[in-house]
C-alpha cells in the first residue's frame, strides 16, 4: 500500500519549489510590465488574452490574470493533481502581485522589436522556471490536455491552433504590425522555455528500470493517473533480466514523475525522450484526486 500513497514533499524540496516558482512568476511579470504590456505587445494563451482585456476595459491586467486562470486550477486538479494545482494557484498569484506592482514602473525600452526580444526571452526563462518545479502559469495547456480526448488534435496542435487565434486576434485590438511583433515574442518565450527545462515538448516518454518496477508503475499509475506497460529486457553485461516500466506523460507531470521514481528507488535508470507526436490508442489518462 505504501507505493499508492501519496507522499508529502520534504521541507527543503517545498522551499526550493516556491523559491524557484516565485522567481520564474517574477521574471514573467517583469516580461509583461517592464517590456511587453507598454508595447502593446501580446503573449499566446490567458496571458494574451488578459492583455487584450485589461487594454479595453482599462481594468488592471493583474486582476484578469487571476480571475481568468481559476477555472483552468481547478480543471488541473481534476487532470494533474493536488501539488500542481497549488503550486499553478501560487506560482499565478505571485505573477497577478507582480504586474500590479510593476505597472508603474516605465518601460525599459520604447522600440517595439527590442521589447518583443528581450520581453520574450525573459517572459520564457519565467515560465521555464515554474514549469520545471511543477507548476503552470497559463491554463490554455490544461485546456489542450482536456480537448485531447476529444478531438483528433495532440496536445501540441491544439496549443498552437488556440495561440494563433489569440495572437491574430491582436491585429484588430492593437494594429498588425504588433500583431507581428507578438509573434517574434511568442516565437523567442517559446524557445526560451525549451532551453529552461531541457526539452519543451508536449509529450515525454519515460523508461525506468528498476528492481521496484511493480511498486513504482503502481504508483505512477495511482498518482499520475498514467498506463504504464511493463517490458522484460536483458541486461547487455550481466545477461540477468531486467524490469522496465514504459509510459508517456505531458510536460507537466515530468517533476512529479521524477519524485516518485526517486523516492521508490533512487537508484533506477530512468531516461526520459521528447515526443513530437502521439497517435493510436488515444493518449489518455484517468482524473486522479
Amino acid at each position: 500500500m505504501g507505493a499508492l500513497q501519496h507522499h508529502k514533499l520534504s521541507k527543503l524540496e517545498v522551499l526550493r519549489r516556491v523559491l524557484f516558482i516565485t522567481l520564474g512568476a517574477v521574471l514573467v511579470s517583469v516580461g509583461l510590465e517592464i517590456f511587453l504590456v507598454p508595447n502593446h505587445i501580446i503573449d499566446g494563451g490567458i496571458v494574451g488574452i488578459s492583455i487584450m482585456a485589461s487594454h479595453l476595459s482599462k481594468i488592471p491586467l493583474g486582476l484578469f490574470l487571476f480571475v481568468l486562470n481559476l477555472p483552468f486550477l481547478f480543471l488541473g486538479y481534476k487532470q494533474i493533481g493536488k501539488t500542481f494545482a497549488l503550486s499553478t494557484l501560487y506560482g499565478v498569484s505571485v505573477m497577478s502581485i507582480g504586474t500590479f506592482l510593476l505597472h508603474p514602473v516605465p518601460p525599459l525600452t520604447v522600440e517595439p522589436f527590442l521589447a518583443a526580444i528581450f520581453g520574450g526571452v525573459v517572459l520564457g526563462v519565467g515560465v521555464g522556471l515554474v514549469i520545471r518545479f511543477g507548476g503552470s502559469l497559463d491554463g490554455t495547456e490544461i485546456v489542450a490536455i482536456l480537448f485531447n480526448k476529444r478531438l483528433p488534435l495532440s496536445v501540441g496542435e491544439t496549443v498552437m491552433f488556440l495561440n494563433l487565434f489569440i495572437l491574430g486576434s491582436a491585429g484588430f485590438v492593437f494594429g498588425w504590425d504588433r500583431a507581428m511583433f507578438s509573434l517574434i515574442a511568442y516565437y523567442i518565450a517559446y524557445k526560451m522555455i525549451d532551453v529552461t527545462i531541457e526539452g519543451f515538448d508536449e509529450s515525454k516518454s519515460v523508461w525506468i528500470i528498476s528492481e521496484e518496477a511493480k511498486e513504482i508503475g503502481a504508483a505512477i499509475m495511482s498518482r499520475l493517473g498514467r498506463g504504464v506497460t511493463y517490458l522484460h529486457g536483458e541486461g547487455g553485461f550481466t545477461g540477468g533480466s531486467k524490469h522496465v516500466i514504459f509510459c508517456v506523460i505531458t510536460r507537466l507531470e515530468e517533476a512529479k514523475l521524477k519524485s516518485i521514481v526517486h523516492e521508490l528507488d533512487p537508484a533506477a535508470f530512468l531516461a526520459v525522450g521528447n515526443i513530437h507526436d502521439v497517435k493510436g490508442g488515444r493518449f489518455k489518462k484517468r482524473d486522479i484526486h
